[in-house]
This record gives C-alpha cells, structure tokens and sequence, in this order.
C-alpha cells in the first residue's frame, strides 16, 4: 500500500464486483483510496441477485490493507442510489470519485427488441449513471471538488448490430458526460467518459456468427479487464483537475482520446433551401463526408498492443 496517489480519496465503483468494475475497485485501493464496491450481483441480463461478488472485492481490498464496504444495491433506483453515496459519507468519511460501470446487456436485433428490453438497459447504464452522479454532485459542490468518471462504449460512439439500446445508453453517457462537465467545472468538479475494450462476462454473452466475429472474440479475450483500470485512476487523481469533457477509449496497451461531433461540413443559399436544392446541392456536396455505416470492429481493426 505504498502508492498512493489516491490517499485520502473516497471512491464509489458500481458494478465493482466482476471484470472491469473489480479491477478499477482494486486498483484504486492500491492507490489508497477507501472503496464502496457496489453490485447488484445480478445474471449479464440483469437478472437477480448475489451478494458474494461485491463481498469478495471488500475481503481482497482488506486483505491488503485497504479500506472497503460493500453495498448491494441497483443503481436503477434513484433512492438507493442516494444510499450509497450517504454510505460513502457515514462509513468512510466522504466521497470523492464516482465511478458509473454497472452494466447489463440484452442484445436483440432492433425490429425484435422489446420495450422492456430497452427500457431495463437504459435504466442501468444511462439512469444509472445519472443516479449516482445526482446524488454525489450535492456534496461535490459543497466541497468544490470530485471526479466522475462514466463507462460509454465503441458500441454507441460508433455503432454495433443488435444493441440499440446499449447503444443508445452508452451515447446518452456521452451527452450527460459533457453536460457535467459544464454545469459542474465551477466547483473544480470534473466528469469524463472511457469506452473499455475488455473480455467480460456481458462481452462474452455475445453470440459468434461467423469467422469474422470469432476473430474479434479472440482479439477481446486478449484485453484483460486489469488494462482498464490504469486509465480511470488517473483520471481521478488530483493531477487530472484540467481533464474534463473528454472521451476516452482503452484498448489492451492502447489509449485513445476520441473526438466529438464537430461541423464537418457547410453550405449556406441566403435565399433559404427547399427539399429539391438540397437534394440537388447539399446531398451531392456532402456525400464524400457522410460517415459510412461502421461497425466498431471496423474501425478498430487492427489487432491490440
């Protein structure tokens, strides 16, 4: 317990009991920060529930010298949300960093997906994060200080087939992100996204169809969730104060800043556009511009570092 660039800090990591979430939860101990390791404990689809994941984490923490709670609550519910922060408070003495990685999938391609299959990811990953965040920004702007750091995806930051709805969460993480990061920055609050490429239990939920995705599978099973956490821990630390807004990827030994939508291309008629001139002039102009229909695969195609 020697490093300690997070001494003093108080951390809450959801979905902290299993892959990436465990690994950011046990490297932010080693740094020295005191953990509250939440996790429903539920199936990849966010089914049920189980204590002993979350419980395992603490007894791992303290085994080596740490300082840790459990707490097994949804992040889906706005009230035990609010729980877990007033547990970091009365527990172990405050909160500094939120880091939002629950996380369930239910893949279905979109003209099957049902209501409930959208409505239950959206309620983790994007609702979940803003539970825990809402909660903990009362007391960050108090104390005029904190790190929020979100788990988005490739998925929604490029695109995926069958994952409409983790899709659209993880670009929802993206938005409430950078919203943030803004209204937050006065009170030296700051608020990032990291897209982790990593072998999980939910990545390996999805199905292989072809040698293609075989590949790609392979390609994951080598970026352990372990080469994730490096990147969230720095993000937290007191020297990533000027690091806010941003996207980031991970990726094995990789490490992406990602941009964000920017104009790429204008064209103006002073006399305004009907629906033939655009079609005519503007389609036309643009089409060299427009962002093909990608999958993130094919845009990080090449084999990890």
């Amino acid at each position: 317990m020697s490093e300690q660039l997070l001494a003093g800090k108080v951390a809450i990591v959801t979905g902290a009991g299993r892959g990436v979430g465990r690994e950011i939860a046990l490297l932010m101990a080693k740094k020295g920060a005191k953990v509250v390791v939440n996790d429903l404990g539920g199936g990849a689809g966010g089914d049920g529930g189980d204590q002993g994941p979350a419980a395992d984490v603490v007894k791992e923490i303290k085994a080596m010298g740490g300082e840790a709670v459990a707490n097994f609550d949804s992040v889906a519910d706005f009230k035990k949300a609010g729980w877990m922060v007033e547990q970091a408070m009365d527990e172990l003495g405050g909160i500094d960093i939120v880091v939002n990685n629950a996380g369930i999938l239910r893949d279905t391609i979109f003209h099957k997906m049902t209501e409930e299959e959208f409505d239950i990811v959206i309620d983790v990953h994007l609702k979940g994060s803003f539970n825990v965040s809402r909660h903990a920004a009362t007391q960050f702007r108090k104390q005029e200080s904190g790190r929020m750091i979100h788990m988005t995806s490739t998925s929604g930051l490029i695109g995926n087939f069958g994952q409409a709805n983790y899709a659209a969460a993880k670009l929802g993480i993206a938005g409430l992100s950078r919203s943030i990061a803004l209204d937050m920055a006065r009170y030296n609050v700051t608020s990032n996204c990291i897209g982790p490429f990593a072998w999980s239990r939910l990545i390996g939920t999805i199905p292989v169809t072809n040698e293609a995705e075989a590949k790609r599978v392979e390609r994951m099973k080598q970026m352990t969730p372990a080469k994730i956490a490096p990147l969230v821990t720095a993000l937290a630390s007191d020297q990533a104060q000027h690091v806010s807004g941003q996207i980031f990827v991970a990726r094995g030994g990789e490490v992406f800043l990602m941009s964000q939508p920017r104009p790429v291309r204008g064209m103006a008629r002073p006399e305004g556009w009907t629906p033939e001139t655009i079609l005519e002039h503007a389609i036309p102009a643009f089409s060299p511009n427009l962002t093909p229909l990608e999958r993130s695969g094919d845009v990080f195609c090449w084999d990890p570092i």
